[in-house]
């Protein structure tokens, strides 16, 4: 018998993540998803406890155990895998889809050229989802799905270029 059979209570379940833990530990992005495979591997591969593998990856026994069984579910799909910020987008008015379908229907005259005016298109955009808009999230809309300014003004259309010139100086 073993040190590690003698340590651990039962043997550990998960064998069948250990080839999708392997590869998550060497191309694991962020802290977590190491974490997470470190939590299925160690038992499995070194055959140490649960509260050992909680101490080495700096966690609590609640958390790699619970981590351990997620990572299983996910990898059975039996639930998604977990979403960045970025994807979450828990205060859109719409979805990308709906965003550029409405963009696509107003926009369509724009699309040959023409000029794009915020203010006419925000109203045009509310009537469509039936809610207030900022103008803040017009751009950001607008930003999104490619329309963005293609060159910055870089005067006042009633500025005077002698007297800008003078006030360098």
């Amino acid at each position: 018998m073993n040190y590690a059979e003698k340590i651990m209570a039962r043997k550990s379940s998960g064998t069948d993540q250990l080839v999708s833990a392997r590869e998550v530990l060497k191309t694991a992005k962020t802290a977590a998803e190491l974490r997470a495979a470190q939590a299925v591997l160690f038992p499995l591969e070194l055959g140490i406890s649960i509260e050992r593998t909680a101490k080495v990856i700096g966690r609590s026994v609640r958390w790699t155990c619970s981590q351990r069984t997620r990572y299983g579910r996910i990898a059975r799909g039996e639930e998604k895998a977990p979403r960045t910020k970025r994807e979450l987008r828990n205060r859109a008015i719409a979805t990308l889809e709906q965003e550029a379908q409405i963009l696509s229907e107003i926009l369509v005259g724009s699309a040959q050229g023409r000029v794009v005016v915020v203010p006419p298109l925000k109203e045009k955009i509310e009537e469509r989802l039936d809610k207030p808009v900022a103008l803040s999230t017009i751009y950001r809309m607008l930003a999104r799905h490619g329309w963005r300014k293609l060159a910055p003004d870089t005067a006042h259309p009633q500025g005077k270029a002698r007297c800008a010139k003078i006030g360098k100086n």
